[in-house]
């Protein structure tokens, strides 16, 4: 029986790794296309796919990047690893780095972080250094710091970050045949969304398999790409893209244009409302994720594009017990009862 051999060995043609790096895995990748039925009645589409990256050996897509940036990183001589981070990159690199046996440090902005990323960090055994300031501060201080220190900076600056990260554009062709007519995603540091057309640009060329139009979505709090400025103080719910100048937010403008897409942004409501549509399918997704789906939904509200016949793959970045704060923060449940049937017949109503 054959078995999963991580993105690296799958695609290793395809990513841009010389040739004698080891490979750093996890098994990581091969995350399921899942139909979404309610979602795609609403929105009137042909078929709408949940590509739920939560599913990745530490609930989040970094896992695909961090595998070959840290397999560089190890066949280039490195013995410790940097990184900035709102969370995911932090307990990604925090497992790779273990994986590898090099030593972690990762930056974050103290208070801005949900608990289940940092305890991931910490699960990991990575260095884990907060700061008083944003990401963008933590981004600039491990950006100075590695330019003058033996030490292998891992955030999306990194290119070959994007080479694991572009792998879920090739599964996704490979699932469906072809690329979809859409592809919707949240959008923070801007690395995903630029991977993600690299990957499909990169497989049309090469099996002829088409490209789809990116809808890139940003919280109403922190979107830079959308207001055409940087945001000083970015706030929203969704931690994982709370960036207010994003490193690669050029090429996620390029990406956009190139596909005839677009960047939108919704506000927390609307992200939480599409966190709470994604759990009545059965998929609890961090609020990040959700608002790939949110994003989907105010485009279909507005009217001005028409969705039928269309399949569209919404990116779910990380699963919910990423950030399981947000459910027991939002959602109380009633008053416990005594511990008697009567009790408990009278609270079961359906």
């Amino acid at each position: 029986m054959s078995t999963w051999p991580g993105v690296i060995e799958q695609y290793r043609n395809l990513i841009d790794l010389p040739s004698g790096a080891p490979v750093v895995t996890l098994l990581e990748g091969n995350t399921p296309l899942i139909p979404a039925p309610r979602l795609t009645e609403e929105i009137g589409a042909a078929s709408i796919l949940i590509k739920f990256e939560g599913l990745n050996p530490t609930g989040s897509f970094k896992d695909r990047g961090m595998a070959v940036a840290i397999s560089e990183a190890l066949y280039r001589g490195a013995n410790a690893v940097i990184c900035a981070s709102t969370g995911n990159t932090a307990a990604s690199a925090a497992a790779y780095a273990a994986r590898s046996g090099l030593k972690c440090f990762v930056v974050i902005p103290a208070g801005k972080v949900a608990a289940g990323k940092l305890a991931g960090a910490l699960a990991y055994g990575a260095e884990t250094i907060l700061i008083n300031g944003s990401f963008d501060d933590a981004l600039r201080l491990v950006t100075e710091l590695s330019a003058h220190k033996p030490l292998a900076l891992v955030n999306s600056i990194n290119a070959y970050r994007l080479q694991g990260q572009k792998t879920a554009a090739f599964e996704i062709c490979d699932s469906l045949g072809n690329s979809p007519d859409w592809l919707t995603l949240p959008v923070g540091n801007a690395g995903n969304i630029t991977s993600y057309w690299m990957g499909f640009r990169e497989y049309a060329d090469l099996k002829d398999t088409g490209t789809p139009r990116i809808l890139g979505v940003q919280a109403s709090g922190a979107a830079p790409l959308v207001t055409g400025s940087t945001i000083s103080d970015p706030e929203t719910i969704a931690t994982a893209i709370r960036i207010g100048n994003p490193a690669r937010g050029e090429q996620a403008k390029l990406a956009v244009q190139q596909s005839n897409g677009m960047i939108v942004a919704v506000s927390d409501e609307e992200i939480l409302a599409a966190q709470r549509q994604l759990s009545g399918e059965g998929l609890w997704v961090e609020p990040a994720s959700a608002a790939s789906v949110a994003g989907l939904r105010s485009l279909a509200r507005r009217g001005d594009f028409d969705f039928r016949g269309q399949t569209i793959v919404c990116v779910c970045t990380g699963h919910g017990l990423k950030d399981p704060e947000i459910i027991t923060d939002h959602y109380h449940p009633d008053p416990p009862i005594p511990a008697r049937l009567s009790d408990l017949e009278r609270r079961i109503e359906y």
